[in-house]
């Protein structure tokens, strides 16, 4: 079991991206899937995470507003739209799995407890 992130690519501040995040060897359908990232020097940190089966969703303040995550069952995809990127969004953004039994605000502030992760996809926001 894994997943496939994709999307990920240099964008001008002010810009938009759209992440994609699939799953491979599993379906999501009991699954919390949420989106980190890791800056250079930093830690990884959770941007945002959603609830495949009820819907509920946890963004980080950083991002409130401006980044929405959504699911398509059909397509065992779950996607990261990102707007008005900022050079501090600039990140390696990783998608993770793991079956929901807590809260997606409990998987998103621990990532440690999120089991399948994806490569990670490049992010720089320059101009």
């Amino acid at each position: 079991e894994h997943v496939v992130e994709s999307g990920g690519g240099l964008v001008q501040p002010g810009g938009s991206l759209r992440l994609s995040c699939a799953a491979s060897g599993f379906t999501f359908d009991y699954y919390t899937v949420g989106w980190f990232r890791q800056a250079p020097g930093k830690e990884r940190e959770g941007v945002s995470c959603i609830d495949i089966s009820n819907g509920e969703t946890y963004y980080a303040d950083s991002v409130k507003g401006r980044f929405t995550i959504s699911r398509d069952i059909a397509k065992n995809t779950v996607y990261l739209q990102m707007s008005s990127l900022k050079p501090g969004d600039t990140a390696v953004y990783y998608c993770a799995a793991e079956w929901r039994d807590y809260s997606t605000y409990f998987y998103c502030t621990e990532p440690g407890s999120m089991g399948s992760w994806g490569q990670g996809t490049s992010v720089p926001v320059s101009s």
